[in-house]
C-alpha cells in the first residue's frame, strides 16, 4: 500500500503536465493515465468492499503468476474496460480530485477483510492482499509510460 501512494505522490508532482502526449509511447496524455489509475483504483476498492468472501474461487492463472511474479504488464496487450477510461474533459484539478478520492478508496481497501476480493477478467478472483499488489504493478506501469510521455 506504501508503495501505491507513493506513486500517487508522484502523480500529484506531474499534474502540470496533465495535457502532454506523446503519440509514439501513447494516444493518450499523462491526465487520462493519471485518472485512469486512480479510475481502476476506485472500481477495484468497490467491488473488493462488496464481496463476499464466502464467494471466493481460488483458480490458477498463469498470466496472472506472471505479471504477478515479474510485476510489469505488456504494454498494448490489453484495453482499459470503458468504466476505467476518463469519460470528461481532463483538467489538472480532476486529476488531483481524482487522486485524493483514490487515497480515501485505498484507505478502505487496507482496512477490508482479508478474504474479501474482486474478480479479474483475467487473472480470476484476487484476495485483499493480492488486490493491493496488483494495484500497485498496474499503477507502476501506467506512471513509466508516463515517464515515457514526457522524457
Amino acid at each position: 500500500m506504501k508503495k501505491i501512494n507513493l506513486l500517487l505522490n508522484y502523480l500529484e508532482t506531474q499534474t502540470t503536465h496533465y495535457a502532454a502526449t506523446n503519440t509514439a509511447i501513447s494516444s493518450a496524455s499523462v491526465g487520462w493515465h493519471s485518472i485512469h489509475i486512480c479510475l481502476v483504483i476506485n472500481s477495484i476498492t468497490s467491488a473488493v468492499i462488496k464481496s463476499d468472501p464466502k464467494n471466493f474461487k481460488k483458480k490458477f492463472s498463469y498470466k496472472g503468476f506472471i505479471v504477478m511474479l515479474l510485476k510489469k504488464f505488456p504494454r498494448g496487450k490489453a484495453t482499459a474496460p470503458s468504466f476505467t477510461k476518463p469519460s470528461s474533459e481532463i483538467t489538472a484539478n480532476l486529476v488531483l480530485e481524482s487522486i485524493a478520492e483514490s487515497r480515501k478508496q485505498l484507505e478502505l481497501l487496507s482496512s477490508a477483510n482479508k478474504d474479501q476480493y474482486f474478480t479479474h477478467p483475467i487473472f480470476g478472483d484476487l484476495q485483499q492482499s493480492d488486490t493491493i499488489k496488483f494495484l500497485g504493478v498496474h499503477t507502476n506501469h501506467h506512471v513509466k509510460i508516463i515517464n515515457d510521455i514526457l522524457n
